[in-house]
């Protein structure tokens, strides 16, 4: 069945809600009728870490209504392995290279890391915010630390939560079985309210309640249209959990994590509806990588798909995702390739706000395929580590010109020439390789990169410098 086909087939086994079309989005928009936006990002969680995406244990009945009400996307994609470049993808609508938010020398930023994303990039809550939007960063930030580049400083109106992961700030060297038995103490994170410290240690037990608890304030406190950014800190290591929910899932303190996670997304969901705001609201759930393996347990799951965090197989940037929004978004399960990139383009056009045209942008508008039931816009997508491109995707197929392991000894870097093939819609767990059976198929994929590498012009490393570097 062709992929168009199947995706109607399986809309039409959904009972479908009112759908509004889009040109009466576009009216909306342009009449002043504007939805809300809420994004909620959560970081380190694999592809089968949900209800919903097939995981046994962990309960999360809220995002589990919600992809059943929704749209579920089965090929969506973050924009980069690790979080400081995917963070940058999706708020940039751009390839991190293209920001210079990647790098071969260091792959995120550190509390020593001297720059962040430039002041010449435009965010998503730049892009609304000139046409009247509120707009809050809640969560972790990891875009740059330092004034210059904190969240005021790229549209944000408020910002809360703590400016890089939450492993960072080490009191003393952890192996990982220590880390997989943190303590608030081992770490002198800082939790920041605009540009102030607030608290350090941040507690981080609290960190999910009150990163729920500052959205519901912004809710209630602001009038619409607004955008929220809820970048969630877990379930990146260490893993932290308040008392109300320790020891409450089969799972273990991963699945504890997962779980108010999704308690505090059923808490936004009622505050939506008391307020009035629900059929009003376009809710963006998906994750910034894949799975942190190398801790076990404490990791999520990548489900059937290969590898995880780090890595530019799939389990390292294919994320579960899931778009709500009561009585307009045509329910269903979408297996077309989608990204974070494309939700630049797609918030842009629904809140009236235009699209830089002075810049090469990678973000599609995915409201035709999210109001329409039409095909989505985005064909292909590329696996970046650092500068280099290591993968393409383009439709079914995806090649890989170089493979890395994240944790392995010497991470084990092999180039591909020609480059391994699958078809990760037959084979999403990448076990069956195929280049020698589609040459043509090779080609095509080896002329598209040709071709946006033409066209690439990278912008100046980001990650690199270090604070004693400019001393």
């Amino acid at each position: 069945m062709h992929n168009t086909s199947r995706r109607h087939f399986l809309r039409s086994l959904v009972a479908g809600s009112a759908t509004l079309a889009l040109p009466t989005l576009m009216r909306c928009a342009a009449g002043g009728n504007r939805p809300n936006i809420l994004i909620i990002f959560c970081d380190d969680l694999g592809y089968g870490d949900l209800g919903a995406f097939g995981h046994p244990t962990i309960r999360t009945p809220h995002l589990d209504q919600m992809a059943a009400n929704g749209q579920k996307w089965t090929s969506f994609y973050a924009a980069a392995s690790v979080c400081t470049p995917s963070r940058a993808g999706l708020l940039t609508g751009r390839l991190p290279v293209r920001s210079g938010m990647c790098s071969d020398r260091r792959r995120v930023l550190f509390p020593d890391s001297a720059k962040g994303l430039p002041q010449s990039e435009i965010t998503i809550a730049r892009a609304v915010k000139n046409v009247g939007y509120k707009t809050a960063c809640i969560g972790k930030w990891n875009l740059g630390h330092l004034p210059p580049y904190l969240p005021a400083r790229h549209g944000f109106d408020c910002y809360f939560g703590i400016p890089y992961s939450n492993d960072m700030d080490k009191v003393r060297a952890l192996s990982i079985e220590q880390q997989m038995d943190a303590k608030i103490e081992d770490y002198n994170v800082p939790l920041m309210r605009d540009e102030e410290i607030v608290e350090r240690p941040a507690e981080q037990n609290t960190l999910t309640r009150r990163y729920n608890e500052e959205v519901i304030r912004f809710i209630r406190e602001n009038r619409p249209p607004w955008f929220i950014y809820l970048a969630h800190t877990m379930v990146h290591i260490p893993l932290f959990a308040s008392d109300e929910f320790r020891g409450t899932s089969s799972r273990g303190l991963y699945g504890d994590v997962v779980q108010e996670i999704d308690a505090g997304i059923g808490d936004i969901l009622r505050t939506l509806k008391e307020t009035g705001q629900q059929r009003n609201t376009l809710i963006v759930f998906t994750s910034d990588n894949g799975p942190w393996l190398p801790f076990r347990e404490h990791g999520g799951s990548a489900g059937l798909l290969r590898d995880g965090k780090g890595t530019t197989w799939e389990g390292g940037m294919r994320e579960p995702a899931i778009f709500y929004w009561p009585g307009r978004i045509q329910p269903g399960v979408v297996t077309d390739i989608g990204s974070t990139l494309d939700l630049f383009a797609t918030i842009a056009h629904l809140a009236g706000a235009e699209m830089p045209g002075d810049r090469e942008m990678d973000s599609y508008d995915l409201a035709p395929a999210l109001f329409e039931g039409k095909p989505s816009p985005r064909r292909e997508m590329f696996y970046y580590r650092g500068q280099q491109l290591f993968a393409v995707r383009k439709d079914a197929y995806k090649a890989h010109f170089v493979t890395m392991a994240e944790y392995a000894a010497n991470n084990n870097r092999q180039e591909h020439d020609p480059p391994l093939l699958f078809n990760v819609e037959h084979d999403p767990g990448e076990k069956f390789e195929c280049a020698a059976r589609y040459p043509d198929v090779v080609a095509d994929i080896q002329h598209l990169v040709a071709e946006h590498a033409a066209k690439m012009v990278k912008g100046e490393d980001q990650l690199a410098a270090r604070i004693t570097d400019t001393n």
